[in-house]
């Protein structure tokens, strides 16, 4: 089942060493912004954070602030400093391997072999009864659009089931 997202604030956070430090510009979380709000989501963002504990802290930060959702990009690879799925992990209540497994398939489809070597997770972080979806995507403008195909039309019915709600009934 899949749903306009109503509104929900997501935060962007693009996690590059480079961009961080000003030697390049940050082009996927911008993409990332912008196909989130054609998704229905209140984009916000990007925060540009360095890979490691910076991320963590920036999540942390999206869950105390009451984000529905954050979305990174970057920081999934196997380069020694992609650090993103390991300071996730240990923010998530519990994973949705459905969607870590549909982002690399999407890309597998695209016809790019290194999709899979895609190491993001999605799951839901919770603190003081707040849950919030997260969401680790591959950094390249590819990889951000190949997860927004997939991404986008579940976010909303995503975010619902976290908030508790039901599953649409049929119509008789």
């Amino acid at each position: 089942m899949s749903g306009p997202a109503h509104g929900a604030r997501v935060l962007v956070i693009t996690v590059s060493n480079r961009a961080s430090a000003g030697v390049y510009a940050d082009t996927s979380g911008p993409l990332l912004v912008e196909l989130l709000a054609a998704a229905g989501c209140a984009a916000e963002g990007p925060v540009v954070v360095p890979d490691g504990a910076p991320v963590a802290e920036a999540l942390r930060g999206a869950l105390a602030d009451g984000y529905a959702a954050a979305v990174t990009s970057g920081g999934t690879g196997l380069n020694p400093n992609d650090e993103t799925p390991e300071v996730t992990a240990p923010l998530l209540r519990y994973e949705i391997p459905g969607i870590a497994e549909a982002l690399r398939a999407e890309g597998r489809a695209k016809g790019v072999p290194t999709a899979l070597l895609s190491r993001g997770l999605a799951g839901v972080a919770e603190r003081d009864g707040h849950r919030m979806l997260v969401v680790n995507l591959p950094g390249s403008k590819g990889g951000v659009r190949d997860g927004m195909a997939v991404l986008g039309p579940v976010i909303g019915h995503a975010v619902d089931q976290i908030r508790g709600g039901d599953h649409p009934r049929p119509v008789d």
